[in-house]
Protein backbone atom coordinates (compact mmCIF):
# COMPACT_ATOMS: atom_id res chain seq x y z
CA UNK A 1 0.00 0.00 0.00
CA UNK A 2 2.86 2.41 0.69
CA UNK A 3 4.32 2.15 -2.80
CA UNK A 4 1.16 3.37 -4.58
CA UNK A 5 0.98 6.38 -2.25
CA UNK A 6 4.57 7.25 -3.02
CA UNK A 7 3.94 6.86 -6.75
CA UNK A 8 0.84 9.08 -6.50
CA UNK A 9 2.85 11.66 -4.59
CA UNK A 10 5.55 11.76 -7.29
CA UNK A 11 2.92 12.00 -10.03
CA UNK A 12 1.23 14.88 -8.22
CA UNK A 13 4.56 16.66 -7.76
CA UNK A 14 5.42 16.19 -11.44
CA UNK A 15 2.08 17.60 -12.55
CA UNK A 16 2.36 20.59 -10.23
CA UNK A 17 5.93 21.38 -11.21
CA UNK A 18 5.02 21.07 -14.90
CA UNK A 19 2.09 23.43 -14.42
CA UNK A 20 4.26 25.90 -12.53
CA UNK A 21 6.96 25.84 -15.18
CA UNK A 22 4.36 26.44 -17.88
CA UNK A 23 2.86 29.37 -15.93
CA UNK A 24 6.31 30.88 -15.43
CA UNK A 25 7.30 30.71 -19.08
CA UNK A 26 10.06 28.96 -21.00
CA UNK A 27 13.35 30.86 -21.22
CA UNK A 28 14.49 28.86 -24.26
CA UNK A 29 11.34 29.78 -26.18
CA UNK A 30 11.77 33.35 -24.96
CA UNK A 31 15.31 33.46 -26.33
CA UNK A 32 14.02 32.31 -29.72
CA UNK A 33 11.40 35.08 -29.66
CA UNK A 34 14.06 37.60 -28.57
CA UNK A 35 16.03 36.77 -31.71
CA UNK A 36 13.07 36.54 -34.11
CA UNK A 37 12.73 39.56 -36.47
CA UNK A 38 9.05 38.63 -36.93
CA UNK A 39 8.28 38.48 -33.18
CA UNK A 40 5.03 40.27 -32.28
CA UNK A 41 4.45 41.14 -35.92
CA UNK A 42 7.58 43.29 -36.13
CA UNK A 43 7.56 45.32 -39.32
CA UNK A 44 11.10 46.68 -39.57
CA UNK A 45 13.16 43.47 -39.69
CA UNK A 46 14.62 44.05 -36.24
CA UNK A 47 14.48 41.78 -33.23
CA UNK A 48 14.97 42.50 -29.53
CA UNK A 49 18.52 41.29 -30.09
CA UNK A 50 19.13 44.16 -32.53
CA UNK A 51 19.21 46.64 -29.63
CA UNK A 52 20.25 44.19 -26.90
CA UNK A 53 22.83 41.81 -28.45
CA UNK A 54 22.88 38.61 -26.39
CA UNK A 55 20.64 40.38 -23.86
CA UNK A 56 23.21 43.06 -23.03
CA UNK A 57 21.79 45.85 -20.93
CA UNK A 58 18.98 43.69 -19.59
CA UNK A 59 20.94 41.80 -16.93
CA UNK A 60 19.16 43.58 -14.06
CA UNK A 61 15.77 44.02 -15.76
CA UNK A 62 14.37 40.77 -14.37
CA UNK A 63 14.62 42.03 -10.81
CA UNK A 64 13.17 45.49 -11.35
CA UNK A 65 9.65 46.60 -10.49
CA UNK A 66 9.80 49.98 -12.23
CA UNK A 67 11.41 51.08 -15.49
CA UNK A 68 12.24 54.48 -17.01
CA UNK A 69 12.37 54.10 -20.77
CA UNK A 70 12.14 56.90 -23.31
CA UNK A 71 10.89 59.32 -20.67
CA UNK A 72 8.11 56.99 -19.53
CA UNK A 73 7.74 55.24 -16.19
CA UNK A 74 6.55 51.66 -16.51
CA UNK A 75 5.36 49.53 -13.61
CA UNK A 76 6.27 46.06 -14.89
CA UNK A 77 8.66 44.15 -17.09
CA UNK A 78 5.70 43.28 -19.32
CA UNK A 79 4.97 46.98 -19.89
CA UNK A 80 8.63 47.58 -20.71
CA UNK A 81 8.65 44.68 -23.18
CA UNK A 82 5.52 46.02 -24.88
CA UNK A 83 6.97 49.54 -25.15
CA UNK A 84 10.03 48.12 -26.88
CA UNK A 85 7.90 45.93 -29.13
CA UNK A 86 5.80 48.89 -30.25
CA UNK A 87 8.52 51.53 -30.55
CA UNK A 88 11.73 49.66 -31.38
CA UNK A 89 10.63 46.74 -33.56
CA UNK A 90 7.32 48.27 -34.70
CA UNK A 91 5.31 45.25 -33.58
CA UNK A 92 2.01 44.77 -31.83
CA UNK A 93 1.92 44.76 -28.01
CA UNK A 94 1.40 41.36 -26.42
CA UNK A 95 -1.26 40.41 -23.90
CA UNK A 96 0.65 40.45 -20.59
CA UNK A 97 -0.71 36.99 -19.72
CA UNK A 98 0.07 35.41 -23.11
CA UNK A 99 2.49 32.52 -23.49
CA UNK A 100 4.81 34.62 -25.65
CA UNK A 101 4.99 37.31 -22.96
CA UNK A 102 5.64 34.71 -20.26
CA UNK A 103 8.39 33.18 -22.39
CA UNK A 104 10.17 36.44 -23.23
CA UNK A 105 9.95 37.55 -19.58
CA UNK A 106 11.40 34.19 -18.49
CA UNK A 107 14.31 34.73 -20.91
CA UNK A 108 14.95 38.28 -19.71
CA UNK A 109 14.86 37.11 -16.08
CA UNK A 110 17.35 34.35 -16.93
CA UNK A 111 19.89 36.98 -18.06
CA UNK A 112 20.64 38.02 -14.50
CA UNK A 113 22.24 34.61 -13.92
CA UNK A 114 24.51 34.77 -17.00
CA UNK A 115 27.03 37.32 -15.76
Amino acid sequence: MKIPRIVMLFIAMAVLSSSFAHAAGDADKGKALFNDPKFAGALNGKSCNSCHPDGRGLESAGGKTEFRIMGKTLKSLEEAVNLCIESAIKGKALDPSSEQMKDIVAYIKSLQFQK
